[in-house]
């Protein structure tokens, strides 16, 4: 339950200002560039990764009022807090109960005829030297911490109604999440093979195609995070497909269908990424794009409940 409606078309722009636009963004871009290698792909810090979009936002407009620019503070700040607080909480969701593991395993035994595919494609895909393809499986992966924020504040920048209904799913989606994360903390493969649960070796080289790139500095800034600063137990649901599906739902009523399995094609290759480097089963995928499915209908009649509510307090 999304909205049919489309973003505006762009408001037309001077050659003046299109030329400051030009500027705008290729200094941004510079500097991002220069950040990223320098200190690594901004996720750790939510704060920081959105001062990174507000820059991006004043860059594309840098022709219009400050007034203008401080509008995205008031209407992110919320949301940023309300990041911040699911960051923190989600590395302590495994203090409540004993991470459940054979759930998933047993799931995924009885979709794939006795097979854990995680086991399967790094048995048959994963070799010592990182291959090309694996850079591209490392972007996917780093995608999730910019796609989603970076789908809201084009939205926020094009149309304001439709940011905020994305908004409101990705909140809903998150703390669904992290709730779950408290109520049912669940081992990932890399987890369940290194306590002994899964007796084949499974691996967790989600950011090793960095290496190819060169980014070595990001990729163990990532590293790192994924070591002191999240929940090793927080694998049902996969929010990482979670998001992408979202991101790909949304705008499913905006677009042609023919177009529908390019948008698809993003979610489907984070699953293979997750799957394949022993981030998540595939039943995490499937939970969590179920999450998706209960999010849009849950918010969906919460909207048109207020909608209701307010036509008849008028």
């Amino acid at each position: 339950m999304t909205t049919l409606e489309k973003p505006p078309p762009s408001p037309e722009i001077t050659p003046e200002q299109r030329r400051r636009r030009v500027i705008g963004m290729l200094i941004w871009a510079a500097a991002f560039a220069v950040f990223v290698a320098l200190v690594g792909v901004p996720t750790s810090d939510v704060l920081i990764a959105f001062g990174w979009l507000w820059l991006a936002t004043i860059a594309w407009r840098n022709y219009l009022p400050w007034r203008e620019h401080l509008l995205f503070l008031r209407d992110w700040l919320p949301v940023v807090l309300l990041l911040v607080f699911y960051n923190v909480s989600r590395g302590s969701a495994d203090k409540l109960f004993d991470p459940h593991v054979y759930p998933m395993i047993d799931a995924d035994k009885a979709m794939f005829g006795g097979h854990i595919p995680t086991v399967w494609l790094q048995e048959h895909l994963w070799t010592k030297h990182v291959p090309w393809w694996e850079v591209v499986t490392s972007l996917i992966y780093i995608s999730h911490f910019l796609a989603v924020p970076t789908v809201a504040v084009v939205l926020w920048v094009r149309s304001r109604k439709l940011s905020y209904r994305f908004m409101r799913r990705w909140i809903f989606l998150s703390m669904a999440g992290l709730i779950t994360y408290f109520l049912y903390p669940a081992a990932p493969p890399w987890w369940a093979s290194e306590y002994h649960y899964i007796p084949e070796h499974v691996m967790r080289f989600s950011l090793r195609g960095l290496e190819v790139l060169g980014l070595h500095g990001a990729g163990n800034t990532l590293n790192a995070l994924q070591v002191e600063q999240s929940n090793p137990v927080a694998a049902m649901p996969s929010l990482h497909t979670a998001y992408a599906m979202m991101a790909v739902a949304f705008f499913l009523p905006m677009v042609r269908k023919r177009w529908w399995p390019l948008l698809f094609a993003y979610p489907l290759a984070m699953t293979f990424t997750l799957v394949y480097t022993g981030e998540h089963y595939v039943i995490d995928v499937l939970v969590g794009w179920l999450y998706v499915a209960l999010t849009f209908v849950a918010v969906g009649l919460l909207e048109r409940w207020w909608s209701n509510r307010a036509k008849l307090s008028q």
